[in-house]
């Protein structure tokens, strides 16, 4: 199966713990965050395929329908929306960071609620299951089952390795960003030699995308703004409607924003059908939007974090531009006092 990263004596106790609780388990359901990314479907297909290995039949449970981009994958079309909430056994919740992630899959299960395995790799995972596998090093929650896999007892073949590759490639944009080692490029080796295509996986997750997304992409353009050091846009629900647009990912602009040399951070405010504003934010080194999302109540990693706001969008736009801007002055003096400029 190739090189697994050598896992301590602690988190070998954590994954018997997890292999314990889905042997005992008869009905497991598997839940992925809201507004799903290719490391949240690649999860979640990648862990029915395995518990399938196991000799059980998992429900695949998500929020929101799998992107059009990633229907190529095994199981992908067994990923349901929430039906009326039946009560599993246990729960796994993959790349989660809270149980508001979660959803309504989670949120409409009558208490007493059953037990959840949290396998997740935000630094800003609250730790919120019976059963914890946070690992803050890897670079997306695949490379976490990647290395779940000889402790569980699966075997790696094409189907499976499809499914972690293609959320190893999403969660680090092609290998490029700046948590990726060298044990993440030798599980990809790994995931390729059993047979995933890299070049496909790039082309159908990554490179290749509808028109729509290029429309999307000039309204944020044209709404974009920016003010000492913070560089943001907002996507009003009626203009997304005009084009057609109805996924609550802004494609690829919020990366587009946060790569900007005069940036600090960057970030889009994108209101989706509901009302609610989806907030997306990135940075580079040495800045920090890990913090900046937890104080607007969400979560996520030092370079990319988020939130969910129940606010109009002229609110969210003010909320976010004043406590990004003082979190942009903060880090400034932060590092002024430890020498960097």
């Amino acid at each position: 199966m190739g090189q697994f990263i050598v896992l301590q004596e602690s988190i070998l106790a954590v994954v018997d713990g997890i292999k314990q609780a889905i042997d005992n388990a008869a009905d497991i359901m598997v839940v992925s965050h809201v507004s799903p990314d290719g490391d949240a479907i690649g999860s979640i297909t990648a862990m029915g395929l395995m518990l399938q290995q196991m000799g059980k039949r998992p429900r695949l449970i998500c929020d929101d329908e799998v992107p059009a981009r990633f229907r190529y994958l095994p199981l992908a079309s067994q990923v349901q929306i929430p039906p009326p909430p039946t009560m599993p056994d246990l729960i796994i919740a993959l790349d989660c960071g809270d149980e508001s992630r979660m959803g309504k899959a989670f949120a409409d299960l009558p208490e007493p609620k059953p037990p959840v395995i949290n396998i997740d790799h935000h630094v800003t995972n609250t730790r919120f299951g019976l059963i914890n596998l946070v690992d803050t090093s890897a670079n997306a929650t695949v490379e976490i089952l990647y290395d779940l896999l000889p402790g569980l007892g699966v075997t790696l073949g094409q189907p499976l390795a499809e499914c972690l590759l293609t959320g190893l490639v999403t969660d680090t944009l092609g290998f490029r960003t700046n948590g990726v080692t060298p044990h993440t490029l030798r599980a990809a080796a790994t995931l390729i030699e059993a047979g995933a295509d890299l070049n496909d996986i790039t082309q159908k997750a990554l490179t290749v995308k509808p028109l729509a997304n290029l429309q999307l992409w000039r309204i944020g353009l044209n709404n974009m703004k920016f003010q000492d050091g913070f560089l943001w846009s907002t996507l009003p629900f009626e203009d997304q409607k005009t084009i057609g647009y109805m996924s609550a990912s802004s494609s690829g602009l919020v990366n587009m924003l946060g790569d900007i040399e005069q940036a600090a951070i960057g970030a889009v405010l994108q209101q989706v059908e509901d009302g609610r504003v989806m907030v997306s934010l990135r940075c580079r080194p040495p800045f920090d939007v890990s913090m900046l999302a937890a104080n607007l109540g969400g979560g996520g990693h030092p370079l990319a974090a988020g939130c969910s706001l129940e606010m109009s969008l002229v609110e969210a736009e003010r909320l976010v531009v004043g406590l990004a801007i003082q979190t942009i002055r903060e880090q400034r003096r932060q590092l002024r006092l430890n020498g960097n400029r």
